[in-house]
């Protein structure tokens, strides 16, 4: 049974929780509301809403006859479903293999479309990227520096998917945190000169061997 606080959201992650991890196959049939509602102890109001955003998320596909069928979330899902979803290695992986094709073609974008104010706030947040000892602050101005960037790149579908990808991140800060050690060794101030130059190919190169690196620490 759930508890009474936000019940449509506790359905709602009830149910993402087991498709995510399998155990509603897609093509399988959810139970219908009414025995959902039973077995979780909770009204009818808070099931509609909890499959309402389901549907919305595209996990399930509701038929008039049919009940609710659970998809397949990997070719119907989007970047949202991360952030409901059990992260293996293997999935942490692909999420930083996207993060970094997108900073490194973001950079060179923001190379071309840079405000003078966007190119400033870069090299201030380099600098104080090494001036930090520590690691949680150290976080924080990574995921500003990074946000500038994609700002600065001045492309909507950009800023769309690395809303997405920042949300992983922040659920689970502490696991992510070794990407900001040694940031001694890390590229910033390149990116940011580089950026600031308007030197497209040199901020992408940049700003791809920055977050490899960044990679590298979670290995």
């Amino acid at each position: 049974m759930l508890t009474r606080q936000s019940l449509p959201d506790q359905v709602f992650r009830h149910l993402v929780g087991g498709i995510l991890a399998g155990r509603y196959a897609a093509g399988e049939k959810l139970p219908p509301q009414r025995a959902l509602a039973a077995e979780l102890g909770v009204n009818m109001a808070s099931v509609r809403e909890g499959v309402k955003r389901l549907e919305q998320a595209k996990l399930v596909e509701t038929r008039h006859g049919d009940g609710m069928r659970v998809t397949d979330w990997r070719a119907a899902g989007g970047l949202d479903v991360l952030g409901h979803a059990a992260l293996d290695a293997g999935v942490i992986a692909e999420v930083l293999e996207a993060r970094r094709v997108l900073l490194a073609e973001s950079a060179a974008l923001a190379a071309q479309r840079r405000s003078p104010a966007q190119a400033d706030l870069l090299r201030e947040l380099a600098e104080q990227l090494q001036a930090t000892d520590d690691d949680r602050t150290a976080q924080g101005l990574d995921l500003a520096f990074m946000a500038t960037v994609i700002e600065a790149a001045g492309n909507l579908a950009f800023s769309l998917i690395a809303n997405s990808i920042r949300d992983v991140y922040l659920q689970r800060l502490d696991e992510f945190r070794a990407l900001v050690a040694r940031r001694e060794e890390l590229g910033y101030a390149g990116v940011a000169a580089a950026i600031a130059a308007g030197e497209a190919e040199r901020a992408r190169e940049a700003m791809r061997a920055l977050a490899a690196a960044q990679e590298a620490r979670l290995r």
